[in-house]
């Protein structure tokens, strides 16, 4: 077959090679392909050693002489197209009308349906072997000229014409089942072929991370067989079983880390935390002013089991928006104190830290203010840890907590610092737990007085798939508050399609103006923080954005457009001059002084001021009863979770409220399906599928935060249940078996390639 070398990759494929031997999976490439086509392979592909190149996967498959269905091809795309030759011709011409002549050969290649022109100039000699009828596979970057797609001088492998038999020829590279593997400018999809092809001619014994028995009792390939099918396909019914078989080492590994924790978790010593009678708790309940729900009893039936063993609870509190967690938690902090001991509530942020504690001591009232003037002696103090605290209030505050008579401490990052000191640490409570790593969990855990450790019971406001929550939070019991207190309003939401019907954004300022002289409160909520630098002003578009820069979103998933994106301060200074002038508004974003953040949510929690134009700060924990209002501008930026998560705070305190999402997004678009989608349901785990279905699966896991790729190619955690059940059994056998891997040193390798240095927290984030 004949091939032609990208620009500064060796001609002859002998000369990529290097010697004839055997390499191991964990060798660098270079010994099996040689140091001029490894260096290639890690700056294109990022692909380091032979393992690395073998789990490099065929996107799709080319099957038994079909011809690539050319009409599917897409602008922009790099792609590897299986065709034949229509008709070639060369043209020739003199650029400006004068110098040397110059020539584009012009070859239009077919289906047998549509067309695809490929180009060559100054390269007429290309003709003699690109004549009509000759079948082959062209691979280059589709781009479009005077209307008609094409691809500039691509890399192309032409069936041989020398043989007896040119049709049998042709038939018989037509016949085979072609890998596709994602290609670059400088590695076309053949070459990585011809690459992982020496790899598997070199390879030598190959050590499984799934143990015998394991694929025994599943029926399924070794590893050795499953590479060889995979990349060498014989027939597609062994391509299916081979990805079968990489799904559910997948899982496995994964399964089985989990699997690791929980036994080590079990394994730890924990001080029980029995709630005394007649305590803060009871008094607590004695006072509140609501019923608590069938299910924030139950739920608090089994913490207050797991706080009285001897070994630290480890559970996950998850629930709709508003269905009261932190009722939940106050109860589970109050029957450590209870039992002398201490609890601490870590956010995310100091916004949240500070809601958190007016929140706290809203519920405790006198019982939150021991030993200061109207407080209850029955009762505890509860304190405030931030990293902006003046040096006075947090040397009051260190002080609290270092002799006890905090029983609560609410706080941020700060409580990780070393001179925060507690008494007797019993619960941790981490809000929003994919903010934080377990590093940053077992820094606060390891505050415990003595060798024993802490309880941690985790909460998060984003509803979790059964499926995501067993491969996501395997390591934690997991508790769903479903019901929501009485009391909650209902909240319509609307898309407002900004460019198509510009008279209904119009209308959702004068319901804004409304609601805000009618005394009630109105968030405006906006992806951009403005008035600064922005280089790279789409980033959100792509779902990058992160929080820096002036951004303040983390879900993403618009479509790019060339607008920039609405502007909390900028949009701030056109409603005070604009639909809501005379009305008092208010900004709120993540680089004001936290001083600052805290004096404006108190005016606009007081009814002083009525309109709130605010960045995702808002997001969580924010409770304010009067507000009733939300319009959350460019709402095709952000992801539906975040979306669900900004809309429950409005009406939270009985008063009906309204959500409208404003876009630009066409209706046959992705992003304004995800804005009908919300529209249509409160149901946050109807909302958290849909979510997932249209997020790629290491997001799910985390990759993007940690910035490495996603270490799954085959599972999908929201369709995959029956996989990650079966692996989840077999996880737990083997662990109960060798908790340290002893006996399955290749499944702790793979365990460790999973997670990495920079990723032992890779599994802990949703």
């Amino acid at each position: 077959m004949e091939l032609r070398a990208p620009r500064g990759v060796p001609r002859s494929f002998d000369r990529w090679g290097g010697g004839i031997g055997v390499v191991e999976l964990h060798r660098d490439l270079d010994a099996a392909v040689g140091d001029k086509t490894a260096k290639v392979l890690a700056k294109e592909l990022d692909l380091h050693t032979v393992e690395d190149l073998l789990r490099y996967y065929p996107r799709r498959y080319i099957e038994r002489g079909e011809l690539t269905d050319l009409g599917s091809l897409h602008e922009e795309e790099q792609v590897t197209v299986l065709a034949r030759v229509k008709t070639a011709q060369v043209r020739e011409f003199r650029r400006g009308g004068r110098g040397r002549p110059s020539n584009r050969l012009e070859v239009v290649v077919t289906d047998g349906s549509s067309d695809l022109q490929l180009v060559f100039f100054n390269q007429d000699w290309r003709g003699r072997e690109l004549r009509v009828g000759r079948i082959g596979m062209f691979a280059g970057k589709v781009g479009t000229f005077r209307g008609q797609r094409q691809l500039a001088h691509p890399e192309y492998q032409l069936a041989p014409d020398d043989a007896d038999d040119l049709q049998e020829a042709a038939q018989a590279f037509a016949d085979e089942i072609i890998p596709v593997y994602r290609a670059t400018k400088r590695l076309a999809s053949w070459r990585i072929q011809k690459c992982v092809e020496l790899v598997l001619d070199q390879l030598g014994d190959i050590p499984d991370p799934l143990p015998d028995d394991v694929l025994r009792n599943r029926h399924m390939p070794a590893l050795a067989e499953t590479f060889q099918a995979i990349h060498r396909p014989v027939d597609m019914q062994r391509v299916w079983q081979a990805q079968a078989r990489l799904r559910f080492e997948e899982a496995f590994v994964l399964q089985a880390e989990l699997a690791r924790r929980r036994a080590s978790a079990a394994a730890l010593p924990a001080r029980p935390r029995h709630a005394t009678p007649g305590g803060v708790l009871e008094a607590l309940d004695a006072q509140l002013p609501f019923e608590l729900t069938e299910g924030q009893r139950q739920v608090g039936e089994m913490i207050a089991e797991d706080l009285a063993r001897e070994h630290p609870m480890h559970r996950l509190l998850q629930g709709e928006v508003g269905a009261g967690k932190t009722v939940v938690a106050l109860r589970a902090m109050l029957s450590v104190v209870d039992a002398g001991g201490q609890a601490a509530l870590l956010a995310p942020t100091e916004v949240l830290a500070q809601q958190h504690h007016r929140s706290l001591m809203e519920l405790l009232g006198p019982l939150g203010q021991r030993g200061m003037l109207g407080g209850l002696d029955i009762g505890t103090r509860v304190a405030l840890v931030t990293g902006s605290m003046g040096a006075a209030a947090r040397r009051e505050a260190l002080l609290d907590i270092g002799v006890g008579d905090a029983g609560i401490v609410v706080g941020t990052h700060a409580l990780l610092e070393e001179r925060v000191q507690f008494f007797d640490l019993g619960l941790v409570v981490v809000d929003e737990q994919h903010r934080f790593g377990v590093e940053q969990r077992a820094a606060l855990a390891a505050k415990s007085r003595d060798d024993s450790r802490p309880h941690v019971l985790v909460m998060t406001a984003t509803p979790i798939p059964r499926t995501v929550a067993m491969t996501v939070f395997g390591d934690l019991e997991i508790s769903t508050l479903s019901d929501v207190p009485a009391g909650r309003a209902e909240v319509s939401t609307h898309v407002v399609p900004a460019q198509e019907k510009p008279r209904f954004l119009d209308r959702a300022w004068q319901r804004a103006r409304e609601e805000a002289e009618a005394g009630r409160g109105v968030y405006i909520v906006c992806p951009r923080i403005g008035d600064e630098d922005e280089p790279s002003m789409l980033t959100i578009a792509d779902g990058t954005g992160g929080g820096t820069d002036g951004y303040e979103t983390g879900s993403g998933g618009a479509e790019p457009d060339q607008r920039r994106p609405v502007a909390v301060l900028e949009l701030a200074d056109e409603l005070r001059n604009g639909p809501l002038a005379g009305v008092e508004v208010e900004v709120l974003h993540g680089r004001m002084a936290a001083e600052d953040k805290e004096a404006t949510m108190r005016r606009f929690a007081a009814g002083t001021t009525n309109v709130l134009v605010a960045t995702t700060v808002i997001e969580v924990g924010v409770d304010v009863p009067t507000a009733s209002m939300m319009v959350i501008m460019d709402a095709d930026r952000f992801g539906v979770s975040q979306l669900h998560q900004l809309r429950g705070r409005i009406g939270r305190g009985g008063l009906p409220g309204v959500c409208l999402l404003v876009t630009d997004a066409a209706p046959d678009m992705p992003a304004r399906e995800r804005l009908d989608a919300v529209a249509s349901t409160r149901n946050g785990f109807e909302l958290a599928r849909v979510d997932l279905d249209q997020r790629r699966e290491g997001d799910v896991l985390g990759a993007a935060q940690s910035g490495r790729r996603s270490s799954l190619k085959f599972l999908k955690v929201i369709k995959d249940e029956d996989v990650i059940r079966r692996a989840r059994e077999d996880a737990a056998a083997v662990i109960s078996s060798d908790p340290e891997l002893l006996e399955y040193p290749e499944l702790a390798n793979a365990i460790d390639a999973v997670l990495g240095e920079r990723d032992e927290d890779y599994i802990d984030k949703g």
